[in-house]
């Protein structure tokens, strides 16, 4: 991640507000970006035009911590849904990303629309991906 002029960029951080964990979180002006591992190392990005809902959850331990996690819901293939687990100024992050979000989809063209059908309601982006699958995994670390 250090080659990429980030926004934003913080460290996972332990329930008590330590940064002991090898888990980067970063923000660039059109992607997001999870860096983890010590010895075997994983980086994953994410447009940020393919989020669809960014939402801020914070536990009682978390406030008492000034932390929070933030979840996104992404027509991304491998990331799916996922958290931001554990992060300083996590209102303010949240409102980074919407906005920078927000900003990529008007400049992308990207528009979400939710339809319905019998099993409820199916999201998808006007990009030609029309499967109206975005199920993904929420990994606890």
């Amino acid at each position: 991640m250090n080659k990429k002029i980030l926004l934003w960029y913080a460290r996972k951080r332990l329930w008590c507000g330590l940064p002991w964990t090898f888990t980067k979180y970063g923000i660039s002006e059109d992607r997001f970006f999870v860096e983890s591992g010590l010895f075997n190392t994983r980086e994953y990005e994410v447009r940020l035009y393919r989020i669809m809902n960014v939402n801020l959850h914070r536990t009682f331990l978390q406030k008492i911590f000034g932390l929070g996690t933030v979840h996104f819901d992404s027509s991304d293939k491998d990331l799916g849904c996922f958290d931001i687990k554990n992060i300083r100024d996590s209102e303010d992050v949240k409102e980074i990303l919407s906005q920078q979000v927000e900003k990529e989809r008007q400049r992308n063209r990207v528009t979400a629309r939710e339809y319905m059908t019998e099993d409820g309601p199916v999201h998808g982006d006007e990009i030609g991906e029309d499967d109206g699958d975005i199920s993904g995994g929420d990994e606890e670390e």
